[in-house]
């Protein structure tokens, strides 16, 4: 684990959380990847809480692999082929399950609500090497990452990407 990855403490990475509501009403006020592109292309005036549980894990899902990708990255020069078969080791069901239950302790009643709407929606798809209860909570566990980013709060889905990969004991 890089240092500072997992380390800091939960209630510094609450701070600030008074306008929370407002942000997740119309999900800006960041500085992150997401106050940048809407800066270049526009957008961001959606209540994100009206957003269907898929459409978070959507938008999710692609939050997690760009971290993971980028964590990997980090630790050398690999061929693209290694690179990808580490990634699709991370990211997969049974590992975002593993990741969602060792740190769902740390989440936020709020954070809880998103995952379980994300665990319980109907899924149109089903898992191709997980059970059903992975799938399930990988959803969740992805409408949470996806929410996060849409609420502009990347510190925040990087302590808990760090916390779940460092309790979960998860090697990159």
């Amino acid at each position: 684990m890089e240092e500072g990855i997992g380390t800091a403490d939960l209630d510094s990475r609450s701070a600030g959380s008074a306008n929370r509501e407002e942000t997740a009403i119309k999900g800006t006020g960041g500085s992150g990847l997401l106050a940048q592109i809407r800066g270049t292309f526009g957008g961001g005036e959606v209540d994100i809480r009206t957003y269907s549980p898929l459409t978070l894990a959507y938008i999710g899902d692609a939050v997690f692999e760009i971290i993971i990708r980028t964590l990997i990255v980090e630790r050398g020069q690999r061929a693209a082929n290694t690179l990808h078969k580490h990634t699709t080791r991370i990211v997969c069901a049974q590992t975002q399950a593993k990741l969602i239950d060792a740190v769902y302790g740390h989440l936020t009643e709020e954070e809880q609500e998103i995952y379980r709407r994300g665990k319980n929606t109907k899924l149109h798809s089903t898992a191709k090497n997980a059970s059903l209860a992975d799938y399930r909570r990988a959803t969740g566990f992805e409408a949470l990452c996806g929410y996060l980013f849409l609420r502009d709060d990347t510190e925040r889905i990087l302590w808990l990407v760090g916390q779940a990969i460092e309790m979960a004991q998860v090697e990159l």
